[in-house]
């Protein structure tokens, strides 16, 4: 047996002892043989050293260069390419709060360069870290904008909407910045006038759109429309379904999903399987129901493989998922499979990893 740090792991090797994670739970088991993934969930559990069997290897010294890619490495720029739009979105809102120009050729061609990238990218894994309101504000736009270009591509719109709808993501929330620091940054409740101030935001960000060129009608849209609802119960003008913009529509989705799914200074983030099954409820009358049952058949279709933890704190992997029961799959937790559709107990806390 061997003692070995997790970043000189090979694949191959097989783990002479059990891995437990800092909160006690059973990572991996005595025996297993370590794959690219197994190394990289070690690595993202913070494991520093894993006992591994002696001869165990010794081919990968020589043949690295058929060994598996780290996943680890193919996300990256993925990653690096978030940061950037993140950090111009930034400046785009502070911008706009001094109304001056937005440079909407910088913003597309930066989106252009993420978007490339979107098959690294994982709806139900990738959250908001932010608690700080703007910084907040800023990155749940950027994964809006992602997550309603997905939906609508999954949705079947033609390419020509595409990029449309990834900024009007990306602007939805843009009015927040005429919104008053006071109100816009208040840890407690709002009061009704403060309430009615923070629903402005809405109209505030159509102004700001409204002139910008080479961002179509229905984009400019979003920002008015993503809080109106289908049985007209929304604002800011309280418009039912035939009078709410197609793209206005999917931006709500996921702009309901991301609010729930991030952490707030207010609140806790929600599991995101739970929120799934709460958007589902939402679209018999708030939300378009088909674009629901699209988001949620689509971001839960996940192969064998996907780590997951469970709300009791165990890790396991989806096996099998039931089309009938989406968000409520089957997970092998150390060769037990627990059926959340039938433990309805359990459900998934979170999304670990899913390299397929």
């Amino acid at each position: 047996m061997l003692n070995v740090s997790v970043s000189q792991l090979k694949t191959g090797e097989k783990l002479a002892e059990q891995v437990i994670t800092k909160r006690g739970s059973l990572l991996f088991e005595k025996g297993r043989q370590l794959t690219a993934r197994e190394i990289e969930i070690l690595r993202a559990f913070l494991i520093p050293i894993v006992a591994i069997e002696s001869k165990a290897g010794t081919e990968t010294e020589e043949d690295g260069d058929n060994s598996p890619e780290d996943p680890s490495q193919s996300v990256l720029p993925f990653y690096l390419e978030l940061d950037k739009m993140t950090s111009l979105l930034k400046r785009v809102f502070n911008l706009a709060q001094t109304n001056q120009t937005i440079p909407i050729l910088d913003i597309r061609m930066r989106l252009e360069s993420l978007l490339k990238l979107i098959d690294h990218y994982n709806i139900l894994s990738v959250t908001s870290k932010n608690t700080n309101v703007k910084e907040y504000l800023i990155h749940n736009s950027v994964l809006v904008s992602l997550t309603a270009y997905q939906l609508a591509k999954w949705h079947g719109l033609p390419q020509k909407d595409l990029m449309q709808i990834a900024l009007g993501g990306l602007f939805h929330d843009l009015g927040n910045v005429k919104i008053d620091d006071v109100v816009f940054e208040k840890k407690t409740r709002l009061t009704d006038l403060e309430l009615e101030e923070m629903r402005k935001h809405t109209i505030f960000g159509y102004n700001i759109l409204k002139n910008v060129p080479a961002i179509n009608e229905g984009a400019k849209l979003c920002a008015l429309q993503h809080h109106e609802r289908e049985d007209g119960s929304g604002y800011p003008l309280g418009v039912k379904g035939d009078k709410i913009h197609l793209y206005a529509k999917i931006i709500a989705v996921a702009d309901i999903f991301h609010a729930m799914t991030s952490n707030r200074h207010y609140k806790k983030a929600e599991s995101p399987y739970l929120v799934l099954e709460q958007l589902v409820k939402e679209s018999f009358g708030k939300l378009d129901p088909l674009l629901v049952q699209t988001f949620v058949y689509r971001v839960t279709a996940f192969h064998n493989g996907t780590v997951v933890r469970l709300s009791d704190e165990r890790i396991g992997e989806i096996v099998f998922s039931d089309r009938a029961n989406p968000t409520r799959p089957w997970v092998n937790v150390n060769g037990k499979i627990v059926n959340l559709s039938m433990e309805r107990n359990l459900y998934i806390q979170e999304v670990l990893f899913n390299f397929n």
